[in-house]
């Protein structure tokens, strides 16, 4: 990969989901706890779902048809519900399922600030969530992106290179004077793979150093 640095950096692009919010993996525990699902179960399960992110069979995931629109959620989430079971037996309602599971996250508001003072130093940003059906909290979000691409819209999910092209051409940029976040190293390798610089979210705080080391910029 070329050095980063000997090269234009003019755009952020950041993932929604355990980068803009707590942890993925935190949200859907609690949801299994509220829900008394059988963790090990859903976890099996939306493994089984995702499957590979490239190949053949990609397009015959439920995850995956999710993420791209292809499915509707209601469908989906009969589907999801007839495959867990609840500690003592009780079928799971497959009415809401979706909203339940994401009802815990909660902002990340290191991460917002991070953004919205990129874009004040000029730099173009963006949003790029695979989505899973959810209604995003977006009253603040023309204050801080000047692109938005939510895969279920555009019929693309990530890792496939077209949606990090896709981004970046609604920024009116390059991939390779994008810097992209998200807290999954699939993802990370898809924009890398487009040239975008990757940035793996483990903490606010080492993606903010990162980010301000990457763009030459305090940005907190």
């Amino acid at each position: 990969m070329a050095d980063p640095q000997a090269r234009q950096l003019r755009a952020l692009v950041v993932d929604y989901g355990g980068v803009l919010t707590s942890p993925l993996q935190d949200t859907m525990r609690s949801f299994c706890e509220d829900d008394e699902i059988d963790t090990a179960t859903f976890l099996r399960v939306i493994r089984e779902w995702l499957g590979a992110s490239f190949g053949s069979d990609a397009a015959v995931h439920p995850v995956h048809a999710l993420e791209r629109g292809e499915i509707a959620i209601p469908d989906f989430e009969r589907e999801l519900a007839r495959r867990l079971t609840t500690h003592d037996g009780r079928p799971v309602e497959p009415e809401g399922l979706l909203g339940r599971m994401f009802a815990g996250f909660s902002k990340q508001q290191p991460m917002f600030d991070v953004v919205r003072s990129a874009r004040k130093h000029g730099l173009r940003t963006a949003l790029l969530s695979n989505s899973w059906g959810m209604e995003y909290p977006r009253e603040e979000w023309d204050e801080i992106f000047d692109a938005v691409v939510i895969s279920g819209e555009v019929g693309m999910r990530k890792p496939e290179p077209a949606i990090y092209r896709y981004a970046a051409d609604k920024l009116g940029v390059e991939p390779a004077e994008c810097v992209f976040v998200d807290d999954l190293g699939t993802n990370i390798k898809g924009a890398v793979g487009v040239g975008m610089v990757g940035v793996r979210f483990v903490s606010a705080e080492q993606a903010i150093d990162e980010l301000e080391a990457l763009f030459g910029l305090v940005l907190r």
